[in-house]
């Protein structure tokens, strides 16, 4: 977007359950537009997935890199098979399982989802979301919306609707307002197109729950520079907070020792009895409530003035991996 477009938009923001809200939605949607919308993970920055300048649009948006592939949403299962060129039985068992809810599947594409999508591979990831506006807004449209999170690009993803008014208002004309997000960060992403179904980004569906219905899942290497990306969330650096953020691996109070008035702290334990509680943090010790609130502690401590970010070691475990995950990415580590 061109420094005399930044602000093209007079963004109206409006709760998802006011009179005509959804019909607002879908009509702008159909006329190519964005819209930003809530789906359990994060935040969506919605478009018509069928047209390339619909989602040219996104990309513009957001100030996203090209390369950088799009997730495909759904209202169904058939609605995901006239996206993608096999609907394999894997595919099959894990939408029975898991759909509607946070778990993307990359699959071969089909011809009507443009190159500008799939950052111009052959692949194509489908999500089938659980939140009630989003799919009530895929009904009324009655054709797919490609959905990154709605946001700029690399930045914390949101998960309130002034997160995104934050970072995208006077970019797109419409924000609905449905609340705090329930799970807080974003899908689990498996590849099924290889030899063995691949994890390619962690989520609240773990690894583990994924191999109690198809047996063996591997997990992705890190992807090449040349290598073409087949779903968002494998760049090093993504969903960064303007602070500094460091994800402690040592000694936290050697590392607290050695903060000082910008420093703010993300931690599951009390402050200590020194510490200005107004940069501390505090976050459930449970992975599904610590995601359910980091996303939106982040933006705080940037709304706050922080210059670097610490984070509490996590535990071990199958539940916090897509948590350690996001935030290595956020410390570009």
């Amino acid at each position: 977007m061109t420094e005399a477009s930044e602000h093209a938009f007079s963004t109206e923001v409006h709760p998802a359950d006011a009179p005509g809200a959804l019909g607002q939605a879908a009509e702008l949607l159909a006329q190519g537009q964005l819209v930003a919308l809530p789906t359990e993970t994060v935040y969506g920055l919605a478009a018509d997935a069928r047209s390339p300048e619909a989602v040219a649009r996104i990309f513009e948006a957001k100030g996203r890199p090209a390369g950088n592939p799009l997730i495909v949403h759904v209202d169904s299962v058939e609605m995901a098979k006239d996206c993608v060129a096999a609907w394999p039985s894997a595919a099959a068992q894990l939408a029975e399982a898991f759909w509607p809810g946070p778990l993307s599947l990359v699959l071969p594409k089909a011809d009507s989802i443009p190159d500008i999508v799939t950052a111009g591979g052959a692949t194509v990831a489908v999500r089938c979301p659980a939140h009630p506006v989003f799919s009530a807004v895929l009904a009324k449209c009655g054709f797919p919306l490609a959905a990154p999170s709605a946001n700029r690009s690399n930045r914390v993803s949101p998960t309130r609707a002034e997160h995104v008014v934050d970072q995208l208002g006077g970019r797109i004309p419409l924000i609905l307002d449905g609340g705090a997000c329930d799970l807080g960060i974003e899908s689990t992403v498996l590849d099924l197109t290889g030899d063995t179904p691949t994890l390619l980004r962690p989520g609240m569906i773990s690894l583990g729950q994924l191999q109690a219905v198809l047996g063996p899942v591997a997990t992705a290497k890190p992807p090449a520079a040349a290598e073409p990306l087949k779903s968002p969330g494998q760049l090093q650096r993504h969903y960064s907070p303007r602070a500094k953020l460091i994800l402690v691996k040592g000694d936290f109070g050697a590392a607290l020792g050695q903060a000082d008035e910008t420093t703010h702290v993300i931690a599951r334990t009390a402050a200590p009895a020194a510490w200005p509680s107004e940069r501390w943090h505090r976050l459930p010790d449970a992975a599904a409530g610590f995601a359910r609130e980091l996303y939106d502690t982040l933006h705080r401590c940037d709304q706050l003035g922080a210059v670097t970010i610490l984070v509490q070691p996590l535990p071990d475990g199958d539940k916090w991996v897509a948590l350690r995950d996001r935030l290595t990415r956020a410390a570009g580590a």
